[in-house]
C-alpha cells in the first residue's frame, strides 16, 4: 500500500498579497499564531477575510492551503482517503493532513457551508491535545509548532441549519471583520483596480447608499470585492453605469424593485 501527498510547493504564494490593515487584526493574528491558538475569521462576503489570510500567510513566511467549504465536504475530503490506482490501493492525504504536517495554515472558508458532522474533525487540532486523527488509518498526526488552523464564517448567514456550533466556536480567537470606512475602502480600489481617487470615490458612495438598502430588505450589502470588479470593468473602457450594474447591482439581487433602486444610486454618482 502506498501514500500519497499533495506537493506543498503548490501552496506557496509567489508575491506579496495586497492587505490594508483596518485595525488592530494583524497583531491579533501574530500573538494567535505565536501562542498556537486557532483563530476565527468572522464577517460579511467580500471584506478581505481571505486576503487577510493570503497577506499574514506571507507575513509570516507559512505555506497557505485554502479548502473553500460546501455542504458535499466529507472529513474524507479535509482529511483523506483510501483510493484505487490500478491494482494498489493508495492513501491520499487531503488538504488539512497536507496542511498538518507541513507545519502551515490551513483556512477553512466559509466554514458552516460544511456539513455538521465534518466540522468534528477539527477539533482535536483546537484545544491542547493539538493532534489530527487519522481513523480510517489508525493514525494521529502530530502538527509541529508553526501549524495554524484558520476558519472564517459570515454570521449575517446563520441560521438554525446553517450556524457554528457554540462548542465549536469556543475554540477559537475571533477577530472581526467588516467593510472599511470610506477612506481606506477608496486607496484599496485605487491600489487594486487602478482607478483614480474621483472614481474610487464614486464607487464607496455608491456602496455606502447601497449598503443602507439592507434595511430595505437587501439579504447583504456590495462587497469591496464587488467595488473592486466595477474599478477594473471602468479601467478596461466600460462605461461606468453598465460597468457598475454589471458587478454591483445584479449580483447582489435579483429582485426588480431593488435593483432599479440601485440603478439609481449608481447614476446619481455617474
Amino acid at each position: 500500500m502506498a501514500v500519497e501527498s499533495q506537493r506543498v510547493e503548490d501552496f506557496r504564494l509567489e508575491k506579496e498579497p495586497y492587505y490594508l490593515p483596518l485595525s488592530n487584526e494583524i497583531e491579533l493574528f501574530e500573538a494567535a499564531y505565536n501562542e498556537r491558538l486557532p483563530v476565527m475569521l468572522k464577517g460579511p462576503t467580500g471584506c478581505g477575510k481571505t486576503r487577510f489570510v493570503e497577506h499574514m500567510s506571507w507575513r509570516l513566511s507559512r505555506t497557505l492551503i485554502t479548502v473553500a467549504c460546501h455542504e458535499d465536504l466529507t472529513a474524507s475530503d479535509l482529511v483523506g482517503k483510501y483510493t484505487l490506482r490500478g491494482d494498489e490501493t493508495v492513501w491520499q492525504d487531503g488538504p488539512l493532513t497536507t496542511a498538518v504536517k507541513a507545519g502551515g495554515i490551513a483556512y477553512l472558508d466559509e466554514i458552516v457551508e460544511a456539513r455538521k458532522d465534518t466540522t468534528v474533525v477539527i477539533h482535536p487540532l483546537t484545544d491542547d491535545r493539538r493532534v489530527l486523527p487519522l481513523e480510517k488509518k489508525g493514525e494521529i498526526v502530530q502538527p509541529p509548532d508553526d501549524f495554524l488552523l484558520v476558519i472564517s464564517y459570515n454570521p449575517g448567514y446563520q441560521s438554525v441549519l446553517k450556524d457554528l456550533k457554540h462548542s465549536t466556536k469556543q475554540r477559537f480567537v475571533a477577530i472581526e471583520f467588516d467593510y472599511p470606512p470610506p477612506d481606506l475602502e477608496g486607496s484599496i480600489l485605487t491600489e487594486e483596480s487602478g482607478v483614480d481617487k474621483e472614481t474610487a470615490d464614486r464607487l464607496v458612495k455608491i456602496a455606502e447608499k447601497v449598503r443602507n438598502l439592507r434595511t430595505h430588505g437587501l439579504e447583504e450589502g456590495v462587497s469591496t470585492r464587488l467595488l473592486v470588479y466595477a474599478g477594473q470593468m471602468i479601467q478596461r473602457g466600460i462605461d461606468p453605469v453598465p460597468a457598475c450594474e454589471a458587478t454591483i447591482c445584479r449580483p447582489i439581487t435579483d429582485d426588480v424593485e431593488m435593483q432599479r433602486s440601485i440603478v439609481e444610486i449608481i447614476s446619481t454618482q455617474f
